[in-house]
Parts: structure tokens; sequence; C-alpha cells
């Protein structure tokens, strides 16, 4: 492809401004070509490199002006020099762009209003695979699983693009690396640092790690031949960390909603009950409330090995040709301990007092306990994980003819995850004193405040009660292979074509060994008093309003799992319980086979105010294949008047399939109403794939039937996609050098929301016995509908009758037994859970950008603000199941910069407003309210020389906390401490 015009003002900003860092000078201009359909790169040219934070916020200006629809991007400040040790953190900068945290970084990210599934990540262009044991059955890219250092650039492609693989509704993002033959000669750089993270010194010493302060290495080598031939470039980095969280949750969530006037377990007593004089300002019959489940307070430590390389070989043997070969490695290794205290609320006779409606909240919830024999749970947990990125590829660029250009380009990458511990990838191990008597949730301030009268550990000493061993498999498998030209036509037009084929893979396994002997595993002199070490709660929430009420149940003891694991396991003499199966017991594999071929044309229009199209077609079309292991239902059997158990033999997979395929038209037009000031208009259909667990190929019986049949669930391979009908309007105005002001607008039509329905289904043809010839004989004999009637007759009349057993007789002279099934009788209907497309939504939202570099000063800012809003939001007053859009939220960046020849400071705040995480708690269909948040980061660097440089880096400077609330800000679900990070280090280049 050619643009004249578009090319002069490409060459002029790259000879102008060069590029930064990792990306030279030709590379970004190759990028800018690309976000506008421009050449693909053949050869590299050498040019200068100029590096440093103002520059890095200049390229990254220059991408989003030269681009086709919006697009922006985040640009290496300097070689293996990227402006956040985190990627997720460097993309939260970017107007539209929020990030989940977890342990105090970022992993995932939602883009104007849409959640991580629905965000497509390449890498060079190539789609990801994805694995997170925190989400068995996602599709969000985990960025905290790669390290910055080999990362040259991030493109955020807001608006679609018929090249770009589907998958991002969002966005989609594109990780760009470093290749040799972009800059000629030799160049390298080596870093260290020492990461000091002060959550780790605020936690028992039972999960404490024995050091707070960590290392982290990296480096990066490039060097090509003279003539420019052959290039070979290799990056590699290390990274230790060790921190510690510590959360008071409402953990098991919120029972309810209630009716104010409603009486069922739960409940709160109503005027004229017993215990009413309890309530202070009990809800009204038209109000809706709930009450707490549980609280609980855990202190978790978290140690994190992250390593991360990558090698990079080219080869272009004629200017017109050049290959590329590339691997890229990435492990993550987690380790997780963690001690926690907690109460169950059992629902018994309580006093309460309530906020008002309409939806009420308890600001005081007690419950009385006057045994004082109830548990003082005390809970641990230690367990690993590990995960595993690779991706190998090859990518060959041939300019044919003067006019076409053709590229070539195949990998295979995988994402695995899975457990790092004997002990599985996820455990309890409940202890307790049962000596528990009142006990009171005060949810009055920030922090949710447990009390508890009587605690004599002396007389009720500690014991194993329950236990949980969990192993999880995750391995996501991409194959694709991509085929793509341009072809200049006419002066100022030029087309692009490509087809495409891409197989990715899911599994997703899960097996989870269960004791539930919550009363105790053995006798409580099983365990010697040596065994558990006396704490104190209150120290460890020091930064939440509070956690200084003196009522707060403070003491309670740690633990070392392994220790206390190992005197259980033999003191129970079944060893085998405390540690996870060795076979899974749900295993889902999912296969999607896409095929693709796009159409896009290009043209420069030579007009009053020079304008620029881009009109695309994109054709997808996908065979799914879903299998899962199931248990295998066998029979059916009537033991009791209205309870038909199912019974089940071996497991085996079952298989379903679906196919969908999707026409994708895009459209971007811009205009320079001058030379420094531009307008866009894009509009674009994109698609979200469905979660794996919603298309999981298996179908699962539940255990207990009833007369007039079953239940179950399945996913539906036959799923359609998400798809988004997506226009954006944009004002840019390029008033100074590297300054800038502009507003988008964005609005977003999506439909096909998976939602749940039923369908009527006979899995494994069981037969039952209603209905069938001895059924109907005790039904025209005089039992009428009478099940229980109907049993008895069966066997008083047909005791030896196949299928019929007859066991005794119970207290009221009924006869006992069980009644099978047989081949002659009906066949079971059961009704299937499933998903269906029957949900819609829409959202739309404006994104304020202001950059500006005050002269010569070196000082800079860069502040953005969006705005985002959907009418589909979930209403706290209404119960039962709802759909809402999780994610939504406000978002604004301030970033200020000061730059000469020794020093760069760059300080950043980031804000998220509240938004809805999720539609279910603990409990069940209740909204997940994360709370506003806020956060202060500052890097300072300075040149000792122009090869060395020191950097401070500080995360979370102030300590922010977090918080999570239900229906109201009362309802406390996770409040959160953690704590600021600290990195001092050094980079070297040569």
């Amino acid at each position: 492809m050619y643009y004249p015009k578009a090319n002069q003002k490409l060459m002029s900003l790259a000879v102008a401004s060069a590029c930064a860092a990792l990306i030279p000078a030709h590379a970004q201009t190759t990028a800018a070509e690309d976000s506008r359909g421009g050449d693909i790169p053949t050869t590299a040219v050498q040019q200068v490199v100029v590096t440093g934070l103002r520059q890095s916020m200049a390229s990254s200006l220059n991408l989003k002006r030269q681009s086709d629809g919006i697009v922006d991007g985040i640009v290496a400040e300097d070689i293996g020099k990227f402006p956040d040790t985190n990627l997720a953190e460097s993309l939260q900068r970017i107007s539209g762009v929020s990030i989940d945290r977890v342990n105090g970084e970022g992993q995932k990210i939602t883009v104007r209003g849409v959640g991580p599934d629905f965000n497509m990540v390449l890498l060079n262009g190539r789609q990801m695979p994805t694995s997170n044991l925190g989400d068995l059955n996602g599709r969000s890219f985990d960025f905290s699983n790669l390290a910055s250092e080999a990362i040259s650039q991030l493109q955020v492609y807001k608006t679609s693009r018929a090249e770009t693989p589907t998958g991002g509704i969002g966005a989609t993002v594109n990780v760009i690396t470093a290749r040799p033959l972009d800059k000629l000669g030799t160049w390298s750089s080596i870093g260290i640092k020492g990461v000091y993270d002060k959550s780790n010194d605020n936690l028992p010493g039972d999960v404490k790690a024995s050091k707070s302060v960590t290392p982290e290495f990296s480096g990066i080598y490039s060097t090509t031949s003279k003539d420019g031939h052959w290039g070979l470039g290799a990056s590699a980095s290390y990274q230790e960390r060790n921190l510690g969280f510590n959360q008071a949750a409402v953990s098991n969530g919120w029972r309810g909603p209630f009716r104010g006037d409603e009486n069922n377990w739960g409940t709160i007593p109503n005027a004229g009950t017993a215990g009413a004089g309890n309530v202070v300002n009990h809800p009204k019959a038209t109000d809706i409330y709930e009450v707490p489940q549980n609280l609980n307070y855990s202190m978790t430590g978290v140690k994190r090995q992250r390593t991360n390389g990558q090698l990079t070989l080219q080869w272009a043997p004629v200017k017109a040709l050049t290959t590329t070969l590339d691997y890229t490695y990435s492990e993550n290794k987690l380790q997780t301990r963690r001690n926690d205290v907690s109460a169950w609320f059992n629902f018994g006779p309580s006093a309460s007092t309530w906020t008002n409606g309409p939806v009420a909240a308890p600001l005081v919830y007690t419950e009385f306990i006057p045994a004082g024999n109830s548990d003082i749970a005390m809970g641990g947990a230690d367990f690993a994980t590990k995960t595993q990125n690779k991706s190998l590829g090859f990518n060959t660029q041939w300019r044919a003819t003067k006019n076409l250009k053709l590229e070539f380009d195949a990998h295979h990458s995988t994402a695995e995850s899975k457990a790092d511990s004997p002990f599985g990838s996820n455990n309890t191990l409940g202890t307790a004193s049962f000596s528990r008597g009142d006990t009171t949730a005060d949810f009055s301030q920030e922090f949710p405040v447990l009390s508890i009268k009587g605690a004599d550990f002396v007389n009720a000493p500690q014991q194993v009660t329950g236990s949980v061993f969990q192993n999880g498999y995750m391995k996501g498998d991409v194959s694709q292979v991509q085929f793509k030209g341009r072809l200049r036509m006419l002066d100022s037009s030029n087309l692009n074509f490509g087809v495409g084929a891409v197989n990715v893979k899911n599994r997703s396994a899960f097996s989870n060994q269960q004791r539930d002997s919550w009363t105790g595993a053995t006798k409580p002199s099983d365990y010697p008093s040596s065994l558990w070490h006396a704490d104190t709660v209150r120290q460890y929430f020091d930064q939440l309003a509070g956690s200084q009420n003196p009522n707060l149940f403070n003491n309670f003891y740690t633990f070392n799992f392994g220790q206390v694991r190992d005197v259980v396991a033999k003191a129970s003499g079944m060893p085998e319980m405390y540690l996870p199966k060795n076979t899974f017991d749900t295993d889902q594999r999912t296969e999607e086979k896409s095929k693709s071929l796009y159409l896009q044309f290009n043209t420069d229009w030579d007009t009053a105010m020079p304008m620029h199209t881009a009109i695309g077609v994109r054709y997808e079309k996908t065979d799914v294949t879903s299998t899962a292991l199931v248990p295998t239902a066998t029979s059916i059997t009537m033991v009791s008047a209205n309870e038909f158990p199912v019974q089940f033999g071996a497991p085996s997979f079952t298989t379903l399939t679906g196919k969908y395929h999707n026409l994708l038209p895009s459209i971007d037009w811009d205009m320079d109403v001058r030379d420094d000031m531009k307008v866009r208009a894009s509009y674009g259909e994109t698609i979200g794939r469905p979660r794996y667990d919603q298309i999981a190929g298996g179908q699962i019986l539940n255990a207990l039937a009833r007369a007039d049949g079953g239940t179950g669930s399945q996913g539906n391979p036959a799923l359609k996609p998400v798809k988004s009908k997506n226009f954006d309007l944009s004002w840019e105005w390029y008033y100074a050098k590297d300054s800038f002001v502009s507003v988008n607008a964005f609005y977003k039509d999506l439909e096909n929301y998976a939602g749940q329905s039923q369908i009527d289904a006979t899995p494994f043809n069981l037969h039952t016995p209603v209905g069938g010839a001895l059924w109907n004989e005790a039904s025209a004999s005089g039992c009428g509908a009478d099940t229980g009637c109907i049993r008895n007759y069966i066997f008083t009349h047909h005791p030896t009758a196949p299928g019929v057993t007859v066991t005794g007789v119970d207290s009221s002279g009924n006869p006992t037994g069980n009644i099978v099934g047989q081949p002659g009788d009906p066949v079971a209907h059961f009704r299937i859970t499933t998903f269906s497309n029957q949900k819609k939504a829409s959202l739309n939202g404006l994104e304020f950008n202001l950059q500006h570099m005050f002269g010569n000063t070196g000082f800079g800012i860069s502040a953005n603000y969006t705005y985002v809003h959907s009418g589909l939001r979930y209403d706290n007053t209404s119960m039962g199941e709802q759909f809402a859009l999780v994610g939504l939220s406000n978002s604004a960046n301030l970033v200020g910069i000061f730059e000469n020849d020794k020093w760069n400071v760059r300080a950043a705040y980031n804000w998220r407003g509240e938004f809805l995480s999720s539609t279910f708690d603990g409990s069940g269909p209740n909204p997940n309210y994360v709370e506003p948040y806020g956060q202060l980061d500052l890097s300072v660097g300075y040149n000792l020389t122009s090869k060395l440089s020191l950097q401070f880096e500080g995360i979370n400077l102030t300590n922010e906390t977090t918080r999570v609330h239900g229906r109201t800000s009362t309802q406390a679900l996770y409040v959160t401490q953690s704590g600021p990070r600290y990195m001092v280090g050094a980079r070297y280049k040569f």
C-alpha cells in the first residue's frame, strides 16, 4: 500500500522525533504505517535513537495521529525500559482502559466498559492463548505473566479493522517486541533491582516470607551483520516478589434477599413474634434485606517468581525479503499461605439494628448462643501454582513487485496453568475451638468488626475440623496461520487482503477432595499445644477505619499448615483425604476452528480538507467441538415417596458441537480540518466469543430427581458470539509540538449475550418407575396420584418384581426399600439448564485527553477522563438472577513528568470509579460493587553517565485499601489492606 501524503508525513515525523528505546525510528514508522494500512516492514533503516519519557509520549502521540480509527499506545522510553514494570499498569494510563488488580498488581483489563473476556490480546499481531486458575473457564489474558523489559510498544485498537483477528469488543491490544533488524549494529543493556514490598512485613510468622527485599534481573541483547542480512536478538528477565494482603470478608455472601414481612430460615423476627423486641428499625414490609452468612479475617502471604525470555532470529538475504523466527517464554510461579479466623452464623435467635429501606442493611447483627459451644473457626492454607506461556512463530515478508507486498505468518502458542505443590492448587485445613458464645458483626464502619463472647481455648482446645484439597488445571493452545497482501492501486489507494486459519483449544479440569468433619476430624488431644501460635487480629488492619474498635475479637491462633496436616493425616487414619486426588472430577475440552478472509480498501482524497478512508469487510466461520468428562447415569431408583436418586457409574466423555459465521464490515474516515486538527468517524462490527463454561460439552445430571423428572445442566457449543455494532467520533487538536487535546465519543450496541434457559431432554435414556406398569396398576387401584400409596402398593403386591427390593418396615408400619426403573418403564425427562443467546445491552461514553509539554522546560503533563454509561444496570431492589454489565466504570489519569539530561521524574495518579464486578456472591444472586479506588505511583531516574542510570520506583505510595460491598455500602463483602512497594535499581547500556 502507498499513501504519498501519509508517507511524507510519516517520514518527516520519523526524522523529527525519531523513536524511543526498543522501537527504533524505522520500527515506529512501520507501526504507524501498519495502523493506517501502510507498508509491511522489510529491511531496517539505521537511525539515531532518541530516548526518554518525553520521547515516549511523543511517539505515542504520533501513533494516535497517524492511525486509521481510534488507536492509542504506550512506547518504551529506552532499551529495556518500559514506563511501568507491569503491562496492565501501563495500559491503565490510556483513556478508556481500567484494570483489575490481584495481589496489588494489574492482571486484567476492561476497555470502555467491556470486561476482560471480551478484549483480545495479540503478541506481534498473533492471537495468544489464555490460562488462569483463578478463572478456569475465562478468556481474559493475564498481564501479570509478562515482564515489561522486552516490550517495545503497546497498541490499543479501540475501533475495528478488517485485518485484525476477532475477539475484541472493547479493544484489541497488540503487544510488540523488538526485532534486531529494526536497528543495525550491536546494542544491549542489563538491569538489576531490589524490590521491597512492605505488605510482607504485616503478616503472621506462619505465612510471612523470610525476606521482604527480593531481586530482579533483566537483560536485552541485539546484533546484526554489517550488511543487514541477518540479526539476532535475545532478552531475559527474572523477578522475585514476596507480598501479602489482609482481608476482612463476608466470603460466603449475604443470605437473602428477604422481604420485610417474610418468615423463612435466615429472616429476623417480625412484629408479634418471639424476639421482635430485639430488632431496631425493622425493615418495612415492602423493603428487602439480607443477613451475613459469616465474617472472616484472613492474612495471606504470597511468594512469586517470574521468568521471561525471548529469542529472535532474522534473515534478509535480499532487500525485498525478510524472514523472522522467534520464541517467547514466560513462567509465573506462585506460592500462597494463609491463616484466618471466622465465625459462621446459623440464624438462630438474634438481635439487630437496621438502616432504612428500600434496601435495608444491618448496622449490627448479633446471634445468641447461650450454650457457648459453637465453633471459633481458624483455618489455614498452603498451595502453589505455576503458569507457563510458550510461543514459537515464523514470519516472512516479501516485496513481490513495486506495487505488491506479501506476508506469511504462522505460530503455535500454549498457556498452561497447574498445581505446583503436593498439596494441590488450592486447599483449606479447618481448625476450631468449640467455645463460641454470642457473636456480633458490626458493619457500621469501613471495617466490619467481629465480636465473640466466651472463647475458652483452655477447656475447648483447638482441633482440626473439615478440609478441602483441590487440583485445578487449564491449558490454552493456539495454532494460527495468516497470509496477507497489500496491493498499490493508482497513486493514492491500495487494497489490503488476507486469509487465515486459527485452531484454538482449551482444556479446564478440576478435582475436589473434601472431608466434611466440621465438628472435629479427630480428638483435641491429638494436637500438641505447640502446634498453635497465639496472635492478634487488629495489627493487620491498622489502615482501616473501625479496626481499633475495642469490641473486636482480637485473639486467635495461627499454625504451620504442613505440620498440622501431617498430624491429622496420621491421627485420622485417612491420609488420602489430606492430599488432592490423582484424577480429575471434571474435565472439559473445547476446540474452535476458525477460517477467515478480509478485504480493505484505503484511499487518500486530495480535497480542500485532505481526507482518508478505509473500508473493509471480514468474514469468519467457526466450528466448535466441546467434549467433557461427566458421570454416566445408569438408573433411577425410588427410595421414598418423592425422592428418585439418579445412580451413576464410571464417568465418560460426551461431545456436543456448534458452528457460526459472521460478516463484519468496518469503515474509518478522517479529515484534516487544518494541519494541526483532525476529525474522525468510524463504524465497525466486532464479536466476542462466549466463555468456555458456557460452551462446555458435558451434560451433568443432578443426583436427586422427583416424580415429575429431574434436573441438570450443560453448556451450549452452538452459542453465537456476542456481537457489537460500534460507532465512534473523534476530534483531535495537535496545537503544539508533542501536545494535543482530543475528545472521543463512542456507542456500542451489543447483542447475543448468553442467558440461562431450560430445555426438556431424556439423557442416557433412563427408565423411571413413574408411569410404568406397576405404577399404573397401583394408581388405578385407588391410589391415584398419591406417590406414598403407590409405593406401598407395589411393595405389598409385587415384592419380588424386577427392580423391586423390600428391606423392612418403618415405625409407621410402611414397607421400606427401593424401586428401580426397568426397561419397559417410561424414559425419564430432565429439565436441563443451558445457555442461549437472549440478552442485549448498549453503552456509550466520552473520552477526554490532554497532553501538554511546557516548551523546553522539561515539564509535561498527560491527563484523561473516561465517562461510560449504560441503562442496563443492576437493580438492588430486585430479587433473583439479573443480567447487568460488569466492569462498567468511569476512570481518570493524571501524569506529570520532568526530564533533562540527568533527571527523569514521573508521578502518575490513576482513579477508577465504582463498578459492578459480579452478579453473584458466595450465597447466590447478589451484586458485588468495587468501591472507587485511586493510586499514586512515582518513578525517579538519574543518569550517572550516558550509559549508566539509577532508578527509584514507588507503587501505591499512599497505601490505599480496597473495598467491595453488596446491595448497600454497609454490606461489606471484601475489605483488603496490602501496602506500598518500592524498587531501587540500576541499568547499564552497552
